[in-house]
């Protein structure tokens, strides 16, 4: 039987990051804002991004933190040290790894025995209510 890429449950592939045309990464560095930084240490096989990111306002993390965290989900689910960490404190995880939230912006991760790891990201209002702007968990499915 022979699986090809199409067909894996994780790409055998040698980044894990996202591949982007140059439009699309100038896109997304545009609207990521970049606060420039060091960013020698972003370029291993297992970075959530390429170059120290600042999200600055509700609106980016809306728009740029599904993908960042899609890639800390699919680690976290293969490498347990990393999950351990991310369970432990996702918003210390995410500046080890150059990722910079606004301080509004709080994550928690959920859990259940029957569940994998949900990320869920909320924004405290000015009036100190919690509101929840996205969230995001990994799903298997099958198909014939």
């Amino acid at each position: 039987m022979n699986f090809g890429a199409g067909t894996a449950l994780v790409p055998a592939i040698k980044r894990l990051t996202q591949r982007r045309s140059s439009a699309g990464r100038a896109e997304y560095e545009r609207n990521a804002e970049y606060d420039g930084g060091d960013d020698t240490n972003l370029h291993d096989d297992w970075g959530l991004v390429r170059r120290r990111t600042t999200l600055r306002d509700t609106e980016k993390v809306i728009k740029h933190l599904p993908d960042i965290l899609g890639r800390a989900l699919a680690r976290s689910w293969i490498d347990p040290t990393f999950s351990a960490a991310m369970m432990q404190d996702p918003l210390e995880l995410l500046a080890r790894h150059n990722v910079f939230l606004p301080d509004n912006i709080s994550i928690v991760i959920e859990t259940t025995a029957s569940e994998r790891q949900r990320v869920v990201v909320y924004e405290r209002t000015l009036d100190g209510r919690r509101r929840r702007l996205l969230y995001l968990q990994l799903v298997m499915m099958a198909g014939k």
